[in-house]
């Protein structure tokens, strides 16, 4: 047996959580808004095969094996973590192992089922599998398993999956925190870790509060549900919670970021998600010790970042241009400049104060050292790549484009015109402009 005191093992499968070998609780402080309630993340990468699903995995195949199942050709359904444990468990112990699973999971979530040995079979299917698609994953993996020596574990309807929370997890939180816990939150995929912990916590407690976050219908976090979704899940249990809150993408993955660059925390989309839950549902009091279910660590998900973070991927320099394709651009841009759609700064704060989005386009360093607090910051190499997050997808709405002096906005309101947007100014004279006429840097 494994020394957890020595953090030395015989193998990687003595490693998997318990209440004497429990991922870390971390107090939160930079980025909660309360006074009183402390509130801690339960970082489940910290598990052997990084996140909260190794503990699901490990308990499948555990009451497979008690109950004699065979287990030699596994095959799951998975938004990708499920299936990454699973892969591992079945490395260690001979088995072969399939995941179904949908095209629109993060590329480097389906990579590394690769390289972990898993065969895959992608499906076009909703992020987190959804039972009734005659062509998803859940379907596909049902069909598979009625070969001769397959066998389908099926975390979605497996009780082995809440039990493996009420094994683990719940005795976990009640010991880290010495029995002081009186709100638990946790995002809903599956619902297994909400539904488990809580009917864990309850036993210990009546009176813990337990909180599920959902994302909207529609969401791109991985791993988890919205609420329509969830109306198909075997473990969703409403009336065994005290609360149920939605969070969009963009809440979700703003806070991701704040916990990492503030936090120190290297969490995923759905920890922000489930973080921004909390901060909704649960009080600040005096007493208060409030858990929060991280899943697993931002690695896996760059690809999700670069679409709602896209500040952070600014975009190649682009090669230089022939000369003859420059003196039309530049003749285009001349033109442009003249044109009424390049406005003074005064019809322009009339405009934003209208409703028209205020578009600033220089880098997010010039934006962060002065910027009108209207704007929202998508920097010109951003935007040159296409459609991005935070402009309206309604081409009739009203934009204005501004940047240090006035050139940037300028190709700025070009793109975004020639990408069909009807209602496009630029700024004359940029941010220069505005603030030697000393227009308001807030405006509404």
């Amino acid at each position: 047996m494994g020394d957890h005191s020595l953090r030395v093992y015989e193998s990687i499968l003595e490693m998997m959580s318990s209440a004497e070998n429990p991922t870390p609780l971390v107090q939160l402080d930079r980025v909660i808004p309360f006074k009183h309630t402390r509130v801690y993340a339960k970082l489940e990468w910290y598990n052997p095969f990084g996140a909260v699903k190794d503990r699901v995995a490990g308990n499948l195949v555990r009451d497979a094996q008690e109950r004699g199942v065979p287990l030699q050709n596994l095959v799951e359904p998975t938004s990708g973590n499920t299936g990454m444990a699973l892969a591992m468990l079945a490395n260690a112990k001979g088995y072969s192992f399939t995941a179904t699973l949908s095209l629109a999971i993060p590329e480097e979530k389906r990579a590394s089922l690769r390289v972990f040995g898993a065969k895959l079979v992608e499906l076009a299917d909703d992020l987190c599998p959804m039972p009734g698609a005659p062509e998803g994953a859940m379907a596909r993996a049902t069909e598979m398993a009625t070969q001769l020596g397959w066998h389908q574990l099926n975390q979605y309807k497996n009780p082995a999956n809440p039990d493996a929370h009420f094994r683990t997890t719940g005795p976990e939180v009640w010991r880290q925190t010495q029995g002081r816990i009186t709100h638990f939150v946790s995002g809903l995929g599956t619902c297994g870790t909400i539904t488990g912990t809580g009917r864990f916590l309850k036993s210990k407690n009546k009176d813990v509060k337990v909180l599920g976050v959902h994302p909207q219908d529609g969401h791109d976090i991985p791993g988890v549900r919205s609420l329509r979704q969830l109306k198909l899940a075997d473990f969703f249990k409403p009336n065994e919670y005290d609360g149920l809150v939605e969070i969009g993408n963009e809440e979700a993955f703003r806070l991701c970021k704040r916990l990492n660059q503030e936090e120190s925390l290297i969490a995923g989309p759905s920890s922000g998600m489930a973080l921004a839950g909390a901060i909704k549902l649960v009080p600040d009091e005096p007493g208060a010790v409030c858990v929060v279910m991280f899943p697993d660590n931002a690695f896996k998900y760059m690809s999700s970042f670069r679409k709602h973070l896209p500040e952070l991927f600014p975009a190649a320099a682009p090669a230089p241009a022939p000369a003859a394709a420059m003196d039309a651009l530049r003749s285009i841009q001349s033109l442009a400049q003249d044109s009424p759609d390049v406005i003074d700064p005064a019809e322009a704060e009339t405009l934003v104060r209208e409703g028209a989005l205020l578009l600033d386009v220089r880098t997010p360093a010039e934006f962060a050292a002065g910027h009108i607090a209207e704007a929202v910051n998508i920097p010109i190499a951003t935007l040159s790549s296409g459609p991005v997050q935070g402009i309206s997808d309604n081409l009739a709405d009203p934009v204005v484009t501004i940047c240090g002096v006035g050139k940037r906005s300028l190709n700025a309101m070009l793109l975004l015109k020639a990408q069909g947007y009807e209602k496009v100014k630029s700024v004359r004279g940029g941010m220069q402009a505005w603030t030697s006429q000393k227009r308001p840097m807030r405006i509404r």
